[in-house]
């Protein structure tokens, strides 16, 4: 499984962002999809989670500001980030499992927080 990460960037504090993972290859084997995060000096954490039959999971620092979604249709998982703080500044991670947990891993996308 391949995964394709796309729409990081540069956004001030309170702006939103929209990230997006297309998945290829053996794609008949994914349950679940959704985005971890890494912070310079912290562990990978998870950020949102979404199954094919849409139940999802977040930790309560995104709660109510991040939103995870998923196109079956076409094996690509969103996640769009409202009212984004610094501390949400980290390298974004999309995953893959055959599973609730994470088996593959996309390349990372950037995501500053920052005025």
């Amino acid at each position: 499984v391949q995964l394709v990460e796309s729409g990081g960037g540069l956004v001030h504090p309170g702006g939103s962002l929209r990230l997006s993972c297309a998945a290829s290859g053996s794609i008949f084997s994914i349950y679940s999809m959704g985005w971890y995060r890494q912070a310079p000096g912290k562990e990978r954490e998870l950020v949102a989670q979404i199954t094919r039959t849409g139940s999802t999971n977040y930790p309560d620092s995104v709660k109510g500001r991040f939103t995870v979604s998923i196109d079956n249709a076409k094996n690509t998982v969103y996640l769009q980030m409202n009212s984004l703080k610094p501390e949400d500044t980290a390298v974004y991670y999309c995953n893959a499992g055959r599973g609730t947990s994470p088996n593959y891993w996309g390349q990372g996308t950037q995501v500053t927080v920052s005025s």
